[in-house]
C-alpha cells in the first residue's frame, strides 16, 4: 500500500484533471433523448435551463436548492483536494442565492492500493470547508475504484423570490467576476511539475476559497443574474447567461483577472483538453477582436474548478458592490456589461 507522503494524486487521474464537465453540447444531446417528465409547478429551476442547481418550492417562503459535483484530483495534497472539491460543490448553492444546509460525501477510492490516511485527509479537508460554510455533513456513499474521485451532493435553502438564476440579466447591467481565471491551465501545469510551490499554493488558495463572502456581500444589491464559473469556463458560463437572458454581453478582455504566468504556461503547451473543447463549443457565438491571439482566446475559455461568481448587477449599484466585495477581501473585478445588441452572443473587446 502506497505511503501517504509519496503519492502524486494528480498522476492517478487518467486526464490529469481540470475538473472539466462533459461538454454542454454533448450533455444536452443526451438529455434531449430522454423522456420528458410531467411539468411540476413547484419545480422552479430544472433541466430546461443551464443553471447551477435545481430549485424546488416547499412553501411560499422556502425552496430547496440541490446540486452535486465531483471530480478526480487536481492537486497532489489530499487535504487541499478535499477543500477544493467541497468549495466547488457548495458554490452552486451560493450562485443560486441560497444558503447551504446539508451535504453528502461522494467517494471513489482505491482502498487496497492507497493508504487510508489519504482518504482521511481528503475527507478532513472537505469537512473543514463544510463547517466554514455553516453546513452539516449528514453522510455519503463510497465505492472502491481504481481512480480516486471525490465531491459532494449539497442541499440548501432559498426564498422563492430571491433565486438568482443565470437567465435574469438585464440590458444595462454590469458584470462582476469574483475570482481570477486560468485555473485549468495551472492545474494541468501541476501535473507536469511546471509550477513553483508558491504558484501551487496560490492556485490552491483560489480554488479552496468559498464563494460565501461574495454571495453574502451581493445579497442586498439588485443582482439580476448570477452563475459560478466552473468547467465550461468564463466564456461558456457567460454565453449561457446571454442566451438564457435573451441579451448580448460585452466583455473587456484586458479587465478579466488572470492568475500570474498563465499565458506563459499556456504557450508552453499546458492547455487542458477541456479548455480547447470549451473554445470549440462557444467560438461560433463569440466575436473576438483580431488582436487577441489563440492563446488569449483559450485563456478566456479555460476550464475552471471552483471559480468565482459572475454577477449581473444593476448598473447604478455596480461600483458600490465592487467596492464592498474588495473591502470584504474578494478578488473582484468589473469585466463587462449586458446589452440589448447582439442577443445571445458575446462581443469581446
Amino acid at each position: 500500500m502506497a505511503a501517504a507522503d509519496s503519492v502524486k494524486l494528480t498522476s492517478l487521474s487518467s486526464k490529469g484533471g481540470c475538473g472539466c464537465k462533459i461538454g454542454p453540447a454533448d450533455l444536452m444531446q443526451v438529455i434531449r433523448s430522454l423522456p420528458q417528465s410531467e411539468p411540476n409547478p413547484d419545480l422552479l429551476v430544472g433541466l430546461d435551463t443551464s443553471d447551477d442547481a435545481g430549485v424546488y418550492r416547499l412553501s411560499g417562503d422556502m425552496a430547496l436548492v440541490q446540486t452535486v459535483d465531483f471530480f478526480t484530483p487536481i492537486v497532489d495534497d489530499p487535504y487541499s483536494f478535499g477543500q477544493i472539491a467541497a468549495a466547488n460543490a457548495i458554490s452552486d448553492i451560493y450562485a443560486m442565492g441560497g444558503k447551504p444546509l446539508t451535504v453528502l460525501n461522494i467517494v471513489a477510492f482505491p482502498i487496497s492500493t492507497l493508504d487510508k490516511s489519504i482518504l482521511a485527509d481528503i475527507l478532513r479537508g472537505a469537512a473543514d470547508k463544510v463547517r466554514e460554510a455553516g453546513a452539516t455533513l449528514v453522510g455519503g456513499h463510497s465505492i472502491d475504484d481504481k481512480e480516486p474521485k471525490f465531491g459532494l451532493a449539497v442541499t440548501g435553502l432559498v426564498h422563492p423570490d430571491r433565486i438568482r438564476t443565470n437567465a435574469g440579466a438585464k440590458a444595462g447591467d454590469k458584470l462582476i467576476l469574483t475570482k481570477p481565471i486560468g485555473v485549468g491551465i495551472m492545474t494541468t501545469s501541476i501535473k507536469k511539475d511546471a509550477l513553483t510551490p508558491e504558484e501551487t499554493q496560490r492556485v490552491t488558495r483560489v480554488m479552496a476559497t468559498l464563494n460565501k463572502t461574495a454571495a453574502e456581500t451581493m445579497e442586498p444589491y439588485d443582482v439580476h443574474a448570477c452563475t459560478d464559473v466552473t468547467g465550461f469556463g468564463l466564456m461558456g458560463h457567460t454565453l449561457e447567461m446571454a442566451k438564457g437572458s435573451g441579451c448580448g454581453i460585452r466583455i473587456k478582455h484586458s479587465d478579466v483577472p488572470v492568475l500570474p504566468r498563465v499565458r506563459e504556461l499556456a504557450e508552453q503547451g499546458n492547455v487542458p483538453g477541456g479548455t480547447k473543447n470549451n473554445f470549440a463549443h462557444v467560438e461560433v457565438d463569440i466575436d473576438f477582436p483580431a488582436e487577441l491571439d489563440q492563446i488569449g482566446r483559450w485563456i478566456l475559455c479555460d476550464a475552471v474548478t471552483s471559480g468565482g461568481l459572475l454577477i449581473s448587477v444593476e448598473a447604478g449599484q455596480a461600483d458600490e458592490l465592487l467596492q464592498a466585495l474588495v473591502q470584504a477581501g474578494v478578488e473582484a473585478s468589473l469585466i463587462g456589461e449586458v446589452t440589448e445588441q447582439h442577443p445571445g452572443r458575446i462581443v469581446v473587446e
